[in-house]
């Protein structure tokens, strides 16, 4: 994309969209980690099975597959800022509706509210992965873009600590607050804080004026998109978010049973926060080391060790099996943005909609849990993450491909 000559004014532009994005990421990590609570809460709390618990993942990454084509197709005919804005206006409903499941013990309200607020987020998945080097102006694109992931990994390690307190507690154990008004706080404070990060990119909605808006490609031109790479980066992607959020989600459940730690839902739900604090630490250290051993190899190694700490994790009990499935997160840092790289096609102006089929292919989050919680009910718990280890060799093979030299 050719950006405009340098001057002071886009510079600054590019200095606020920033600071607005720190929000973006941030609250995107926080609210999606705070939705891998609400399995534990059913399953530990509400006693309900882990299938059932696992459809709200189900319900939550399902919408990156059904919207995010009309999603891309409207991005382009909006423009990045408006389209941020009304995704975080989505968002802010989906939370609302959250709040709103607590106070009536809706369980299909959650999963319609849990459909809003992904779909909310399918508007930043595709927007922000683009929206910095729209706008940056010098060198500095990939490096802010790799910090703001890290505002996400933030928001993911806080949110357990704080939401936790709120989701799975028992009910007798906040005595004198009411049981609903517990559950419905965490979700309506988050509806108010996206409320008002939606007005101020609206109000911005002019930042990106002086830039070419996305291009639109003809839809008999999308067939240049789909590249073997591609397609294989895509059921690597698929793995990656189906793998992660597998773990994610059904972690306090493993780290509550007797035979690992045998500690309450509300310590095994901030416990949780070790497995996303893992995915931040992971990743800054991730983008020092991939400087000096590069991509493809980086990923194989990763892959490779989470697969294999999946593997302890099985059969293993008290804190060697804790430890093992904790430090996954680690592992899982640097794949997201890798995969995302070495899947994009050599046609680079097609990058948009590459962005859009990786995007759809984080279902991957809504299916695995799902299989997953089903083998759990059938296989018990420990034998039913030998799905995640799975995917974990999917993506081993995609990052073994990469590095074979091309002919």
């Amino acid at each position: 994309m050719q950006h405009p000559p340098p001057t002071r004014d886009l510079l600054t532009s590019a200095d606020r969209l920033f600071r607005l994005s720190i929000g973006i990421f941030f609250m995107g990590g926080f609210v999606t980690a705070l939705v891998s609570l609400l399995g534990p809460r059913l399953t530990l709390i509400d006693r309900l099975d882990y299938t059932r618990g696992a459809l709200v993942q189900f319900a939550f990454h399902s919408s990156y597959l059904l919207f995010a084509l009309p999603i891309t197709a409207l991005l382009v005919r909006l423009g990045y800022m408006r389209a941020i804005a009304l995704g975080l206006l989505v968002m802010a409903g989906g939370c609302l509706g959250l709040a709103g499941a607590a106070g009536t013990a809706s369980y299909p309200l959650v999963l319609v509210a849990l459909l809003s607020l992904s779909t909310g987020i399918t508007f930043l998945q595709i927007a922000a992965n683009v929206i910095q080097p729209v706008l940056e102006l010098t060198d500095r694109g990939v490096s802010r873009l790799t910090l703001l992931q890290g505002f996400n990994s933030i928001g993911t390690v806080l949110a357990p600590l704080i939401g936790a307190g709120f989701l799975l507690e028992t009910p007798d154990t906040r005595a004198g607050a009411p049981g609903w008004l517990t559950l419905a706080l965490p979700f309506f404070v988050c509806a108010m804080i996206l409320l008002g990060l939606g007005y101020a990119f609206w109000r911005a909605r002019a930042l990106l004026a002086a830039f070419a808006a996305p291009r639109r490609l003809p839809l008999a031109e999308m067939r240049k998109v789909l590249e073997p790479r591609l397609i294989f980066g895509a059921v690597a992607m698929f793995a990656y978010v189906g793998a992660e959020v597998t773990i994610g989600t059904l972690l306090a459940n493993y780290l509550s049973r007797p035979a690992i730690l045998g500690v309450g839902p509300t310590t095994a739900g901030r416990l949780v926060s070790l497995y996303w604090g893992g995915a931040m630490i992971g990743r800054f250290a991730g983008a020092w080391a991939l400087t000096r051993w590069g991509a493809p190899r980086m990923l194989a190694i990763v892959a490779a060790g989470a697969t294999a700490l999946v593997a302890i994790a099985i059969p293993a009990q008290g804190v060697a099996g804790a430890g093992a499935l904790i430090a996954v997160g680690l592992c899982n840092a640097i794949m997201y943005p890798t995969i995302f790289a070495l899947s994009l096609p050599k046609d680079r102006s097609c990058a948009p909609y590459a962005s859009m089929v990786l995007c759809m292919a984080v279902v991957g989050g809504a299916v695995i849990p799902l299989l997953t919680g089903s083998l759990a009910d059938h296989l018990g718990l420990a034998a039913s993450l030998g799905l995640p280890m799975l995917c974990y060799l999917v993506i081993a093979a995609f990052a073994l491909v990469v590095a074979l030299p091309s002919r």
